[in-house]
């Protein structure tokens, strides 16, 4: 007598979850990566698109002292760290600004307070290969 086995047709879990499973835990992974990037990217481009730190920069690009020391042209070299919050016509800064040239590397520290414009209560380039500090508020 011949059997016949019927064997239900397995579920669309039953057949696939042995790939489904690791995608879909690589595709959350994914998501939060870009999202941290994303975070990451939006928070520096702020910080790198305020008043603060573009004046910095610009009294760092012509002070003779620094461009003897770092060369010229003075330019960021890398991540910008730090905090920066504006509200209307005021706001507070404190920045890490890596910075380099053809001679050398350093980082200049901004602290400021916002009424109306910015003022600066430090101002200063630390130069790696001299282990010195540069006060560029001093007149």
């Amino acid at each position: 007598m011949e059997e016949d086995y019927y064997q239900p047709k397995r579920s669309w879990w039953d057949r696939n979850w042995k790939w489904f499973v690791p995608t879909g835990c690589l595709s959350i992974l994914v998501i939060f990566g870009l999202f941290i990037a994303s975070l990451f990217f939006g928070i520096t481009s702020m910080m790198k698109s305020s008043d603060a730190y573009k004046e910095s920069m610009t009294i760092v690009a012509q002070n003779k002292t620094i461009i003897e020391k770092l060369g010229n042209p003075i330019e960021n070299d890398g991540m910008v760290s730090g905090s920066i919050s504006t509200s209307n016509n005021t706001g507070h800064c404190n920045l890490q600004i890596p910075i380099k040239g053809p001679k050398g590397k350093g980082t200049l520290f901004v602290i400021a307070e916002k009424r109306g414009k910015w003022k600066y209560s430090q101002m200063s380039v630390y130069i790696e290969k001299t282990d010195e500090e540069i006060d560029l508020l001093q007149k």
